[in-house]
């Protein structure tokens, strides 16, 4: 598919060749969702290695088992920002697929950081900002579904899971067939990635919004 008129200047830059700028918009995107927030906030505020603590997992819910609620809301900032600015900037300037392939880096930068050895969180946040800056109905909808689950349950992986199966769907009903294929297929890896919380929920042993953290197993 051709760029548009006015992003001509890039596909000029870059050859004119659209798989190098979906290919740099992929990289920009795994760039910009590597960074590992969660990790970097909780060693800058003395409280050691989240990895640690809890599920040891990098992303806001874990930060949160620390106690410092300041710092989990800024974990969530940050990793929903570093998905819906370097989208919504792809998307302004490139197009939606460019946008697409953004979406897709910053969601794979947030599972396999290659600055933690490829070993990230579950995406929640990264999700979210990704998929409000591609189409800001299907955020608002999955912010608003976890959050009635959320308060009902005080179980952050099932509204999550919850909330994830159903967006592509809502995505759906409300726009185009792309679109929901892609979300479906995030939601798929984002679903994946709860694995262990179903097996935990499902043995009711999953740990509620803000439990008290303990050491992550094999610590």
């Amino acid at each position: 598919m051709a760029l548009n008129e006015k992003d001509l200047w890039f596909a000029v830059f870059l050859g004119a060749n659209i798989w190098i700028v979906w290919g740099a918009a992929l990289l920009a995107g795994y760039l910009c969702g590597s960074i590992p927030f969660g990790y970097l906030f909780s060693r800058m505020a003395g409280l050691g290695d989240i990895r640690k603590i809890g599920s040891g997992n990098i992303g806001a819910t874990n930060v949160l088992r620390t106690g410092k609620k300041s710092l989990a809301a800024a974990t969530l900032f940050f990793d929903a920002a570093k998905g819906f600015v370097p989208v919504l900037l792809a998307r302004q300037y490139l197009g939606m697929e460019a946008a697409m392939a953004v979406a897709l880096g910053a969601f794979l930068g947030h599972l396999f950081p290659v600055w933690l050895g490829f070993k990230g969180g579950k995406g929640v946040a990264t999700y979210i900002g990704a998929i409000t800056a591609l189409y800001w109905p299907a955020g608002a909808f999955f912010c608003g579904l976890w959050l009635v689950i959320a308060l009902v349950t005080r179980y952050s992986s099932l509204s999550a899971l919850v909330a994830a199966a159903a967006t592509p769907f809502f995505v759906l009903a409300m726009t185009s067939v792309p679109l929901f294929i892609f979300l479906l297929a995030l939601s798929a890896v984002l679903i994946q990635r709860h694995h262990q919380n179903i097996r935990k929920l499902i043995d009711g042993h999953e740990s509620k919004i803000g439990q008290k953290a303990a050491p992550a197993k094999g610590a």
